[in-house]
């Protein structure tokens, strides 16, 4: 007990030290006098609110350089929507910047006062750009997944993103109570014809704006690692040439989905139409490029949200 309440009392001091930097304006100096610390130990604190994102720092100046990347990626993919984000070089995150940036996005979407039906991905990334929503109250819009909800081993998908969002966000969310890749192509379309299931399909179809990462196919792929696919089965892939996936659709380096009976198990949603939706695909770090490019050749989106590197590798190739 004592433990807890000290390490709370922490998390209230950086709560302070943090509002005074960011909102206040205050140097670390001035909050060290008004808390009664160290310079260091106001250092620490302010850190800390961050670490636990006490406090959400987003960039609100549009970056020169960026700005001209996101223009010249818009123009040579013919995409609608494109931001840049500045490249991290000390970085290995795959999320960093980006997450920020979705999270931007997705609250401009959920801002809009008429109805809108979103729909959202899975991985990492959007697990991420999540927890940097703003509580918000957004009753008149409709949130749905467009992939399922159930590991392999039946327990809750980690990086599955639509219950964390309702925590944030007040509107309806519809769940797709499914694993990602199923065993057979009829078992998927039967648990589709469920009177769970089937209206969420039919949600999906109308989505005004989806959110999805962009997922890279190698021996490290979050499909492999998270138990939806064998070895054996990544491998043949590989050698089939797969190359990206989004919401477990896999397809090769022309964007194009491949005629692999792997592609037959996938449960998720079809993508949104790109026609009449704005489907903002997310996703930054070199071994996600050539997946980047893929996802962007095949016209699975048609928004992108992605770092320097990736932007001046999707304009050389």
């Amino acid at each position: 007990m004592a433990k807890r309440q000290e390490g709370q009392t922490r998390l209230d001091d950086a709560a302070r030290a943090g509002w005074l930097y960011y909102v206040a304006g205050r140097t670390q100096d001035e909050i060290a006098v008004a808390m009664g610390i160290s310079r260091q130990s106001a250092q620490r604190l302010v850190s800390l609110s961050v670490a636990e994102k006490l406090i959400k720092v987003r960039l609100d100046h549009p970056i020169a350089a960026c700005l001209e990347l996101g223009e010249a990626v818009k123009d040579k993919y013919g995409l609608k929507h494109v931001e840049i984000v500045p490249s991290d070089p000390a970085s290995d995150s795959a999320t960093v910047g980006v997450a920020e940036a979705g999270a931007a996005e997705l609250e401009r979407w959920l801002k809009q006062p008429d109805p809108l039906v979103i729909a959202m991905g899975t991985g990492r990334t959007l697990r991420a750009m999540v927890d940097q929503l703003s509580p918000m109250e957004c009753p008149q819009h409709k949130i749905v997944s467009l992939t399922g909800n159930i590991s392999p081993d039946g327990s809750a998908a980690y990086f599955n993103v639509i219950f964390s969002m309702a925590d944030a966000v007040k509107a309806r969310h519809f769940p797709m109570p499914l694993p990602v890749i199923v065993s057979s192509r009829e078992e998927r379309d039967l648990l589709h014809r469920q009177p769970l299931v089937a209206p969420t399909i039919e949600l999906g179809k109308s989505s005004n704006a989806a959110f999805v990462g962009i997922g890279e196919m190698t021996l490290n792929a979050p499909l492999l690692l998270d138990g939806f696919l064998q070895q054996n089965e990544m491998e043949a892939l590989l050698t089939a040439g797969a190359t990206g996936e989004i919401c477990g659709w896999i397809f090769g380096p022309d964007g194009r989905l491949l005629d692999d009976p792997v592609n037959e198990r996938v449960a998720s949603l079809a993508i949104p139409s790109r026609d009449t939706s704005t489907v903002i695909g997310m996703a930054r770090g070199q071994r996600k490029h050539a997946a980047i490019r893929a996802a962007a050749r095949g016209r699975h989106i048609n928004g992108l949200i992605t770092d320097e590197d990736a932007a001046r590798y999707l304009l050389k190739n």
